[in-house]
């Protein structure tokens, strides 16, 4: 729920016998795939029938706001913000590194702009432009100094730190 998977995928055999290991992070934080079906079930849901699923929100936080129903349209949430998380090579002085890669999974129409983070006490060994990434307070992080980020635009920063950070969307305007 939320966290940074981390992982190795099996290592293939390449034609001259030497073996390539493909090693991946991913970090995605609204529960969805960001194409097709991922390993925890479904992507996201685009329309929903007219036969309903039972009522409520779709968006998973228990509000019947509409959530991810009809996603077809100008109307943007959260959850249209995927966050991807990876580590990097490390500094000089042996800190970890990490790349965040912060996406508007939205086609068109939705640019979303006031995009705030779960981000507990961050901090970071090698600095980060303010205006890509700040802490506000405790688990309040402001992305692209508030500014909209459009659709399918993405911004990315690094971070160092001994261990990455559980980042994810708690607010955003559109």
């Amino acid at each position: 729920m939320g966290g940074t998977q981390l992982g190795t995928a099996a290592a293939g055999e390449v034609a001259d016998g030497m073996k390539r290991i493909l090693a991946f992070t991913k970090k995605n934080t609204n529960g969805a795939a960001p194409f097709g079906n991922g390993p925890d079930g479904p992507g996201r849901k685009l329309l929903q029938s007219s036969d309903g699923d039972g009522g409520g929100g779709g968006d998973g936080d228990g509000s019947s706001d509409g959530g991810d129903m009809n996603r077809v349209g100008t109307g943007c949430s959260k959850d249209d913000i995927t966050i991807f998380q990876g580590e990097t090579a490390p500094l000089p002085n042996g800190i970890p590194a990490y790349t965040v890669q912060i996406v508007n999974m939205c086609v068109s129409g939705c640019s979303i702009s006031d995009i705030h983070i779960n981000c507990g006490w961050f901090s970071s060994a090698r600095l980060v432009n303010p205006r890509v990434f700040r802490r506000m307070d405790y688990n309040d992080c402001l992305v692209n100094d508030g500014q909209p980020l459009g659709p399918g635009q993405t911004l990315s920063f690094q971070y160092a730190n001994t261990f990455p950070y559980p980042l994810s969307v708690s607010s955003v305007a559109c």
